[in-house]
């Protein structure tokens, strides 16, 4: 394993927790100012902006651009079930479940190479 390898998921997740912090963390504010959060997420969202591109640069010399994307949902979802359930204090249900189970075989599939 080299660094190309390791750095991009550890980027991505990274960038995940800012991304799902700038889209979802403003819901435990609603009596905020609309405009107040969307300055306050782009914000945010810049520092998820300046991880994700460098992990998809570094990333591209041994994955390839479905394998990063793919890399980039799971963990997308992983950090979102993990942020529903502690920040937002949502339950995530069987159908949550059953539904992230899919995207991961899906993941498998483009993990395992051509057929």
């Amino acid at each position: 394993m080299t660094p190309a390898h390791i750095a991009p998921p550890l980027l991505l997740l990274a960038s995940n927790v800012f991304m799902t912090l700038a889209w979802y963390g403003h819901l435990k504010f609603p009596h905020r100012a609309l405009w107040l959060v969307i300055v306050v997420s782009w914000g945010i969202a810049l520092i998820e902006y300046c991880l994700a591109v460098p992990a998809n640069r570094i990333g591209h010399r041994v994955y390839s651009a479905a394998e990063l994307k793919t890399m980039q949902e799971v963990l997308t979802l992983t950090v979102f079930a993990v942020f529903s359930v502690t920040y937002l204090k949502e339950p995530l249900t069987l159908n949550h479940a059953f539904g992230f189970g899919f995207i991961a075989l899906g993941a498998f599939f483009v993990f395992r190479g051509p057929f």
